[in-house]
């Protein structure tokens, strides 16, 4: 019987080999029935670790059959079993844990709970108990919402105190615990746990991750990084250096983030998580073929990511290769299944197209888009109102320079109906499509509708004020604005007042609220502005140096400033200084926003002073189509076509110069500009006319 016992088993199919073991114990027990035992502890107690053990074996058959075969009959006899497997020796405190431990097997909670606790009774100190009832307790918690989640969280606290105690030196229960404190918002006892699993292992990675966590979920991310920092690098692990490099982009230090994205991939260069952070780092960082490349490695191992195509059209897009950002995006298309996803897509198309100067292309896609996210209740998530109105920006803005400002308006109404920020931008777009077509007036009504709509919204009051100032009432202006005054949009208002300032030529009150909106600027891209407004204000009062000061100060701050490299690239060609620099400046700026009318005519007026006439006069036809209404462009292309002896060209410029400024607001036109113009226009006049007389 013995030999039987001990033979391998014949059987190839599972359940049957198990039945065999059953055979094989049931034939093996009356070897054992009749060796009885007597307890030495408790001598009224009779143990037959025989039978014990023959049933505790039949249990774990059963238990296997339940599990393999999904019957509840065979669960039940795994439990029998087991229980009979308890009555054989009732002393047994591993086999006490195991029926409770068995219960929890089989997803018999409230008994393994009651199991449990029984021998916890029994013995207070049982480590198996304690911990069971923990993993109950933990299986229970669900998403903490709710009354029993929060008394089933409690309960595996206590549980896991215990153990602690019980186990001092497990790393694993003190992580655990140290959780469950932080799940309970009791960040001082979850720290004390994490240290305490250091101090247990000081090579314990998760001890020193969990750490980070703990302090990064409370915001103070200079902690995290001092921790993971301190762990040497020869001792990092690929998964702390992405944490790290995840932190120092939190705290934004992507060049710090870039290195340790790069470490954690030559730890772990099949990590496609990692190598997405460090692309996305990458392009942020400007370093866009590097970015190109690490999204091309991601492809090649996950062909189907359309992320990494949507990515690469991105970069394309921005090194000015149009038509191949909209092949990519074509491929994306095919392959992406989240409709925000496929918005996206449609919003950059509309933006290559327009690139591409394929305007009406690019009017067609957005509308499309439009119509395919209405919804006819009306009611959209923060995300589709977001993706929306970025639809909707867009084609108002394409419809503002082909002069279709009633579309404009159209679809600025859309988003006024949005309401919140949505109706906010929606009426200042409204605003600046009537200043656009020069239509001073229904630009005034505009910005009084939006402010009977929103009184109290400060934005909306402002662009009024601003209105106020142009059109010829500036004490009203300067009384609205300053009526906003003591609250939480004190800066907004004195940047305002700043800038209203500024176009009445009142330069040093101007100057004082910048100075009142210094102390106020505490974020990065506030000191930024500021500085801006500054070099903007030099400018105007004729202080070359001194604004090119401050516009070099914000450039050093952020060199991608797009609205500061064309503003001083403009003001130095202007100035005729520095030429070929300012036209790498404006450049920079066109690359970022190729269709922008007031970059086309910056670049092309640098080419002028260049003497490159060519260049300019096609950079400059560009630019007259996206702004027509501006004096100061058709002014440039004017004295282009005089230097080429185009004077009939030369005399239509002018005259539309000084045809817009007219019907321009006095604040955006300087008298000794037009009267220059004008003196240019009488002489090419004179030229033209003596030369028809010869």
């Amino acid at each position: 019987m013995q030999r039987f016992l001990c033979a391998p088993m014949p059987f190839m199919n599972k359940p049957f080999a198990v039945l065999s073991i059953a055979a094989a114990l049931l034939f093996a027990a009356p070897l054992h029935a009749q060796k009885t035992v007597t307890a030495p502890a408790s001598p009224q107690i009779t143990v037959d670790r025989g039978a014990a053990y023959y049933h505790y074996g039949l249990a774990h058959v059963y238990e296997q059959l339940a599990v393999d075969q999904g019957r509840s009959d065979y669960a039940t006899q795994a439990i029998e079993n087991f229980k009979m497997a308890l009555n054989a020796d009732p002393s047994s405190p591993y086999l006490q844990s195991g029926l409770a431990d068995l219960y929890f097997r089989l997803g018999r909670i409230r008994e393994a709970v009651e199991a449990a606790q029984d021998q916890v009774k029994k013995d207070p100190n049982s480590l198996q108990a304690h911990t069971l009832l923990g993993r109950v307790y933990l299986r229970s918690l669900g998403d903490g919402a709710t009354p029993q989640s929060a008394e089933m969280l409690q309960l595996a606290i206590h549980e896991y105190e215990i153990i602690v105690q019980l186990q001092p030196a497990s790393v694993e229960n003190h992580l655990l615990l140290g959780q469950l404190y932080a799940l309970n918002h009791d960040t001082a006892h979850a720290e004390a746990q994490f240290k305490a699993a250091q101090n247990a292992d000081p090579n314990a990675e998760e001890a020193t991750l969990s750490l980070a966590r703990l302090y990064t979920d409370q915001g103070d991310l200079q902690h995290a990084v001092t921790i993971l920092a301190a762990v040497p690098v020869t001792s990092r692990s690929a998964q702390m250096e992405s944490a790290l490099g995840g932190l120092y982009d939190q705290t934004h230090q992507r060049k710090l983030a870039i290195e340790n994205y790069r470490l954690a991939l030559d730890q772990e260069p099949d990590n496609t998580d990692t190598r997405r952070a460090l692309a996305q780092d990458l392009m942020q960082d400007q370093q866009d073929d590097a970015a190109l490349a690490e999204y091309n490695r991601i492809l090649t191992a996950e062909p189907q990511d359309a992320q990494s195509y949507i990515r690469i059209s991105d970069i394309q897009r921005r090194k000015g290769q149009y038509a191949d950002s909209l092949s990519t995006l074509e491929k994306a298309k095919t392959l992406v299944h989240d409709p925000m996803d496929l918005n996206y897509i449609h919003y950059n198309e509309a933006i290559a197209d327009e690139a591409l100067g394929r305007d009406d292309a690019a009017i067609a896609i957005l509308t499309a888009a439009i119509t395919d996210t209405n919804h006819a209740d009306n009611q959209y998530t923060d995300q589709e109102k977001g993706n929306r109105a970025a639809f909707m920006e867009n084609l108002a803005e394409l419809y503002r320079q082909q002069d279709k400002t009633a579309d404009a308006i159209a679809v600025y109404a859309s988003m006024i109906a949005m309401g919140g920020d949505y109706a906010e931008r929606g009426y200042q777009g409204q605003v600046d499509s009537w200043r656009d077509a020069h239509q001073w007036q229904k630009a005034t009504d505009a910005a009084a509708a939006a402010v009977k709509t929103m009184p109290s919204d400060v934005s909306v009051a402002l662009v009024y004020a601003g209105q106020l100032a142009d059109t010829g009432k500036p004490d009203d202006a300067i009384a609205i604005a300053k009526s906003k005054l003591g609250g939480k949009n004190d800066r907004e208002i004195h940047l305002a007042l700043s800038q209203i300032d500024t176009r009445l030529k009142r330069w040093k009150d101007a100057a004082a609220e910048l100075d009142a909106a210094e102390p106020l600027s505490q974020k990065p891209d506030d000191k930024e502005y500021l500085i801006f407004l500054r070099g903007a204000l030099a400018e105007r009062q004729k202080h070359i140096e001194e604004a090119e000061g401050f516009f070099r100060q914000v450039l050093v701050m952020d060199p991608d400033s797009t609205m500061t490299l064309n503003y001083l690239g403009y003001m130095l060609a202007d100035h005729g200084l520095k030429l070929e620099e300012a036209r790498g400046m404006i450049q920079k700026a066109l690359n970022a926003d190729p269709q922008n009318g007031a970059y086309l005519d910056s670049l092309g007026w640098t080419y002028f002073k260049l003497g490159q006439y060519a260049l300019a006069e096609e950079t400059l036809h560009k630019a007259v189509s996206r702004i027509k209404t501006d004096p100061t462009v058709h002014d440039h292309l004017g004295s282009i076509y005089e230097k080429e002896g185009k004077l009939a060209l030369a005399v239509a410029q002018w005259e539309r110069s000084l045809e817009a400024s007219q019907k321009s607001l006095p604040a955006d036109v300087d008298p000794a500009d037009v009267a220059k113009v004008q003196k240019k226009l009488e002489s090419a006049k004179v030229k033209l006319a003596k030369s028809s007389a010869h």
